[in-house]
C-alpha cells in the first residue's frame, strides 16, 4: 500500500487539486439546469433559465457591449503589440529604449484596481480639459487595450525571437523594401502568434470587471459588470447559463485553435 501510494501520489495530488478548482464550474454548469432557484439541492431538469437568459435585456445587452469592447480592443492591442515587439527585437539599441520596455510591461505588475483608478482620473482631467472622452464605450477600449497591448507583447515578442531572420535578409537581397518585407514576409511567419495574441487579448477584455468598473459611463455595462451586479444582490440562475454557454463557446474556440495550430505544424513538418 505504501509503494502504491509513493507511485500514484503525485497522481492523487493533480486530481485532488484540479478537481477543487474545476468542482465550481461543474455546479454551475448542473445548476444551470436546475428546475426551481435553490442554489444547494437540485430539483429536477429544467430549460427555464436558458428561456429567462433571452428575455434579460440586461445580460444581452451587456453581452453585446462586451463583444464589442474585446473585439476592438484585441484588435488594436495586436496591431500595437506587433509594432511594440517588432521595436524591441530589432532595434536592440535606442534611446528610451529601457523607459519603454518598462512601461510596456506595468500592466503585467500592476494591480487592476490602480489601473483602473488611474485611467478613471485620466480620462475625468481630459474630458474637463478637452471634453473628450466622456466615459463610457471609449474609455473602456482604452484601458482595456492598455492591459491587453502588454500581454500580447510578450506572445508576439517570444515568435519575433525564434525566427529566422534569413527570411527576411534574403528578401532584402531580392529587392524587398523594408515595409514588404514586413507584410510579405515577418506577419506570415508570425501569424499563429497574432493569432495567439488575439485570443488572449480578446479573453482578457470580454472577462474584465474592475477596469471596466472604473471607466465605463451611464447606459454602458459590460457583461461581467452585469453578472457582478446580480451576484451582490442573491441566487440568479440566469447567471449560471451565461456562464454555461460562455465557458462552451470558450471550450470551442479553444479546441479551434488547437486544431489549428496542430494543422499548421504538420504542414510545417512536410
Amino acid at each position: 500500500m505504501t509503494r502504491w501510494l509513493q507511485a500514484h501520489l503525485g497522481k492523487i495530488w493533480m486530481t485532488m487539486v484540479y478537481g477543487f478548482l474545476f468542482a465550481p464550474l461543474v455546479f454551475l454548469v448542473v445548476f444551470s439546469f436546475n428546475s426551481t432557484r435553490q442554489d444547494s439541492r437540485f430539483t429536477g431538469f429544467s430549460l427555464r433559465w436558458y428561456e429567462a437568459l433571452t428575455n434579460d435585456s440586461r445580460l444581452l445587452e451587456g453581452f453585446f457591449v462586451s463583444l464589442k469592447v474585446a473585439f476592438i480592443s484585441a484588435s488594436l492591442s495586436v496591431v500595437l503589440a506587433t509594432l511594440a515587439a517588432y521595436t524591441l527585437v530589432r532595434y536592440t539599441r535606442f534611446r528610451g529604449r529601457n523607459l519603454f520596455t518598462a512601461m510596456l510591461n506595468a500592466p503585467l505588475v500592476m494591480p487592476e484596481v490602480i489601473i483602473g483608478l488611474s485611467l478613471l482620473l485620466l480620462s475625468v482631467s481630459a474630458q474637463r480639459s478637452f471634453g473628450w472622452p466622456d466615459r463610457g464605450l471609449t474609455t473602456i477600449v482604452l484601458g482595456h487595450v492598455l492591459l491587453g497591448m502588454a500581454y500580447a507583447t510578450v506572445v508576439i515578442q517570444s515568435r519575433l525571437k525564434e525566427m529566422d531572420r534569413s527570411l527576411e535578409e534574403a528578401a532584402m537581397d531580392l529587392g524587398c523594401r523594408p515595409s514588404q518585407v514586413f507584410f510579405l514576409v515577418t506577419l506570415p511567419n508570425i501569424s499563429q502568434a497574432l493569432l495567439a495574441g488575439w485570443l488572449l487579448t480578446f479573453t482578457l477584455s470580454f472577462d474584465d470587471v474592475v477596469v471596466s468598473e472604473f471607466l465605463s459611463g451611464p447606459g454602458v455595462t459590460t457583461l461581467p459588470q452585469v453578472i457582478f451586479s446580480y451576484a451582490r444582490r442573491g441566487v440568479n440562475p440566469s447567471i449560471y447559463a451565461a456562464a454555461t454557454l460562455l465557458m462552451l463557446a470558450i471550450t470551442l474556440a479553444v479546441v479551434g485553435f488547437g486544431i489549428y495550430t496542430a494543422r499548421q505544424a504538420r504542414k510545417s513538418k512536410l
